[in-house]
């Protein structure tokens, strides 16, 4: 009979030991999840900041080429500004960031020429900036992530 009394204390130790494991791997399951989320966040805003950055540098190129010595038009090898932001220049930017999943109708793209000209050995700057929205709704703000590019016209 004493045998019995123990196996008995024996398997309700390990009874309240499963129910240790499964409260633990609830509280690590969560946490992970957490993690994993906030990973494919960061990795989600870095590609949105890098595909703006980017859009911003290739528009302030194409600016720096298409200057004065450029023939007058509204045609791809025409001479974009001097005027502020010129429609060949917000089309290139325009035109980069759509390759990295962003919605273009959102982005904000200003072209100025603070000499105000587009001769050569003048400068031109081009910002665009982008809301970012996260795709956890914990937050309510959203983020403005932008980029400015700033080169010296040499055509």
């Amino acid at each position: 009979m004493a045998r019995q009394l123990i196996c008995r204390g024996h398997g309700s130790r390990l009874r309240s030991r499963a129910g240790q494991s499964l409260v633990e791997f609830s509280l690590v399951a969560v946490m992970l999840l957490i993690m994993f989320l906030f990973i494919v966040e960061m990795g989600r805003m870095v590609m949105v900041y890098t595909t703006v950055a980017n859009a911003a540098r290739a528009g302030e190129r194409y600016a720096i080429v298409h200057g004065s010595s450029r023939a007058a038009g509204t045609t791809v090898d025409s001479a974009s500004g001097p005027a502020a932001d010129p429609a060949q220049v917000l089309n290139v930017v325009r035109n980069f960031a759509s390759a990295g999943l962003i919605t273009t109708s959102r982005l904000v793209v200003h072209a100025t020429y603070p000499g105000a000209s587009n001769a050569p050995g003048q400068n031109v700057v081009v910002t665009a900036v982008y809301p970012y929205d996260p795709l956890t709704t914990y937050f309510s703000k959203t983020l403005r992530l932008g980029s400015s590019a700033q080169g010296v016209i040499v055509f």
